[in-house]
């Protein structure tokens, strides 16, 4: 950009009216909208933030149904692309997040180096052992679902929240589509490889203090694993069936189709030798292994290619 991006940040409120004032009072001159969305929030932050912070770069939203995280999110998104903002950051109302760190966000996407920026709490290995060990055990679970079904194989701390995101690439997401609550952050990720968005990581500190998270691992594994599964899959017939053809689009059906047929085949002749107490002869477990040992190479060969097809060319680039 020739000149100095617009920028703003979008805050998405429930139950933060402890922390939300701070959070505000942290955010740097380089901010030139505050977006604090009340999503139905039962403290009424909206109204205490209005009643209680004088920044006049504050505009506050109002949900009247809660609609999540994500909602929260797409209603500041869709606020600031009618205002006209170059670039959106989205910061948590907890305080877990240092407004400080705001031009980190945004000096990437700036400079034409990428559409999408987020978190990652996992960069220093010294200051992860601050973090919960549960939480940064569930987090190294998601993070690599998030690799399968996402397409960002470098990328890491899926759930992390601390995101800024280019008006070009905001105003193409398919705001009705994306999951509104816990699952967000990471159907973002598929959101933006099916529109092909250069996303990059930022490293960032943890910061856990007395504020409660609303989000109960065991209560989510289940659906986070089918909607993993429903992304991966919708993810693969988008890149390498309906817009393109490589030799990718061969290796995965032929090594899947290889593979079920060497482990039926062998799996039903092993059974059978049991039954009947003979053993089976060399040639049919031959049969069997070859189908799978190039089933396994054929599919880590589209692994291989899967994982330097991480999208490179910036979008709002392109676009312009």
């Amino acid at each position: 950009m020739s000149i100095s991006p617009t920028i703003a940040v979008i805050i998405p409120c429930y139950k933060v009216r402890e922390h939300i004032l701070a959070v505000i009072s942290g955010i740097g001159a380089e901010v030139s909208k505050i977006y604090v969305v009340d999503d139905c929030c039962p403290d009424g932050s909206g109204n205490y933030v209005s009643e209680n912070c004088h920044d006049k770069r504050v505009i506050i939203l109002r949900h009247e149904v809660n609609q999540g995280v994500g909602g929260a999110v797409m209603t500041g998104y869709q606020a600031g692309i009618k205002d006209g903002i170059d670039i959106l950051v989205k910061v948590d109302g907890d305080g877990q997040m240092d407004p400080e760190l705001i031009p980190r966000f945004i000096a990437p996407i700036a400079a034409g180096e990428a559409d999408y920026t987020k978190g990652n709490r996992f960069f220093d290995l010294e200051e992860i052992r601050a973090m919960p060990k549960m939480r940064l055990f569930g987090n190294a679970v998601l993070s690599f679902m998030t690799k399968l079904s996402s397409g960002y194989w470098d990328l890491f701390d899926p759930t992390n929240g601390f995101t800024a995101i280019h008006k070009d690439a905001a105003r193409h997401l398919p705001f009705n589509k994306i999951s509104r609550r816990y699952f967000f952050e990471t159907d973002m990720l598929f959101r933006l490889n099916t529109l092909r968005a250069v996303v990059i990581d930022i490293p960032m500190d943890a910061k856990y203090g007395d504020e409660v998270s609303n989000l109960k691992i065991s209560k989510v594994v289940g659906e986070f694993f089918t909607k993993h599964v429903r992304n991966f899959t919708k993810r693969i017939f988008y890149n390498y069936y309906l817009r393109d053809m490589s030799v990718a689009s061969l290796e995965l059906p032929a090594g899947l189709l290889m593979l079920l047929f060497g482990v039926t085949f062998g799996s039903s002749h092993w059974i059978a030798s049991i039954e009947t107490g003979a053993p089976t002869p060399a040639g049919t477990i031959m049969l069997s292994a070859i189908p799978i040992i190039v089933g396994i190479q054929f599919i880590l060969a589209f692994l291989a290619y899967d994982i330097s097809s991480v999208p490179r060319r910036v979008l709002h680039n392109k676009l312009r």
